[in-house]
């Protein structure tokens, strides 16, 4: 292929994914209706996409723009004096290190254990599957908040952490995070607070008049925070900040290797070799933005969150799951009909929200992770989503076959096999007929939703590790 027929390509491509800009997007993109910015920033990421992270010598100026941002995520976070952060890929990489060096910091533990609310980021999991951390998830409250003392109470001598997020990323509410570090420093155990999604628009709160739960540094027992920059720092992807309140907390991340002929391995984060791109696109975009900017950012998204509350009211179907505390809201539906064929109905009308499955009891629900570019369009939204409602009220709830039900209960999570697979498939309307058992992608995914719905979580798990594994074959 030649040059200009790659970039066509390129464009075809990307047509078919989901927007970046305009607002319209409620979920996996943020963005802050700052075209120049945007631009400032993706040029920042092509200037260094060659330059290489593994050694801070040879690249000085990725250390430098490193200790930049680590510094202003520090000053908004209330960071003392003696605190050190790392640039990582993303919120689930700064939840890896922070469970890695929590564990490796008790070392003599054999069988450690995490306390984690049952509203924490699946990045907990992935951390506990990898490290071989014991994650022991407690039941919220009725406020969709962690409950402080039975957290309290699952707290023993191999715990290494303790968890709280700001917000929860499905509910949109902030834990109560003194009371948790004070639990943790009480038992001489970390306390790590995911502020991934939150940490760079909450510090705004109150600055804005707005009533915020306490939970940075300026809290005792907070021991690290996670925030990442791709969200509401309005970055390029992938990077996050993992802050630890003091260099001995931090050293027990770091990993180096001699124990080869070759150079002596040295790193900050589960990265060896990576691009200094998104480096440089965080540190030109958060340069750009600046305190104030974000300011007046913060602003945004709190009144386009506020009106968005405001007009669910008014939708007799739909109703706000718990009173958000930061920029996500989820969405409830009554037994009219379901939140999967109104999410359909949205992405029809050129509008991505994205769905939740039912857990622990509780149903299924519709996630608005609202930007600040949204605020302009908030009206055309709110009219989008209740033309969604009154359609979705008029189809009635998806209904999963009983008989397709009985099968999903049948199966063995452990034992699923590609005929297995392959029925639930073909029930879905989702096996193609060519040979090679490809994929037929549906334009709606309400039924498939109300499928993954009535399973188990162990048995979701293990068909959409199928789905993926179907997905991902090689072009050829």
């Amino acid at each position: 292929m030649n040059l200009d027929d790659i970039r066509t390509r390129l464009h075809e491509l990307q047509a078919q994914d989901l927007p970046v800009h305009g607002g319209r997007t409620l979920a996996y993109v943020y963005d802050s209706g700052l075209s120049e910015v945007d631009e400032l920033g993706r040029a920042a990421v092509a200037a260094y996409a060659g330059s290489n992270g593994l050694d801070p010598t040879a690249f000085p100026s990725l250390l430098q723009m490193e200790n930049d941002v680590v510094g202003m995520a520090a000053d908004l976070l209330d960071a003392p004096a003696s605190a050190v952060g790392t640039v990582t890929s993303g919120g689930t990489e700064s939840v890896l290190l922070a469970v890695q060096s929590a564990r490796d910091a008790r070392g003599e533990i054999t069988r450690p254990r995490m306390i984690i609310p049952s509203t924490a980021h699946a990045a907990f999991h992935k951390a506990a599957h990898y490290f071989g951390v014991e994650a022991v998830a407690i039941e919220v409250g009725d406020d969709y908040r962690a409950d402080v003392a039975a957290m309290t109470a699952a707290i023993d001598a191999d715990t290494v952490l303790v968890v709280a997020s700001a917000p929860s990323y499905a509910h949109g509410v902030i834990d109560p995070v003194p009371e948790l570090a004070a639990a943790a420093a009480a038992a001489g155990v970390r306390c790590h607070v995911d502020a991934c999604i939150g940490g760079w628009v909450l510090p705004f709160a109150p600055r804005l008049g707005r009533d915020v739960t306490p939970w940075t540094f300026a809290v005792d027992g907070v021991t690290s925070i996670s925030v990442d920059l791709h969200k509401y720092g309005y970055a390029p992807k992938g990077t996050s900040v993992l802050l630890h309140r003091d260099s001995a907390l931090r050293k027990p991340q770091f990993f180096a290797s001699a124990a080869w002929p070759g150079y002596t391995m040295l790193n900050a984060t589960m990265q060896s070799t990576k691009s200094g791109g998104p480096l440089a696109g965080a540190w030109a975009v958060t340069r750009a933005i600046g305190a104030d900017g974000y300011q007046r950012l913060a602003a945004d998204v709190f009144a386009a969150v506020d009106a968005i509350v405001d007009g669910v009211a008014s939708i007799g179907a739909l109703s706000v799951v718990a009173e958000p505390d930061s920029t996500l809201i989820a969405l409830a539906t009554d037994a009219t009909c379901d939140p999967f064929t109104i999410c359909d109905e949205m992405a029809e009308a050129g509008w991505f929200v994205q769905p939740q499955m039912a857990f622990a009891g509780r149903p299924a629900t519709i996630h608005l992770s609202v930007s600040a570019a949204t605020l302009a369009s908030v009206e055309e939204f709110l009219g989008a989503l209740r033309a969604a409602v009154d359609r979705a009220v008029a189809h009635g709830p998806v209904v999963v076959d009983p008989d397709v039900v009985a099968f999903i209960e049948a199966l063995d999570p452990a034992a699923l096999t590609d005929a297995d697979f392959d029925g639930l498939l073909a029930a879905a309307g989702l096996l193609g007929t060519s040979e090679d058992g490809a994929l037929a992608l549906p334009t709606r995914m309400a039924e498939v939703n109300a499928l993954l719905d009535v399973a188990a979580p162990a048995m979701r798990e293990a068909l959409l590790v199928a789905f993926l594994d179907r997905l991902s074959r090689p072009a050829r």
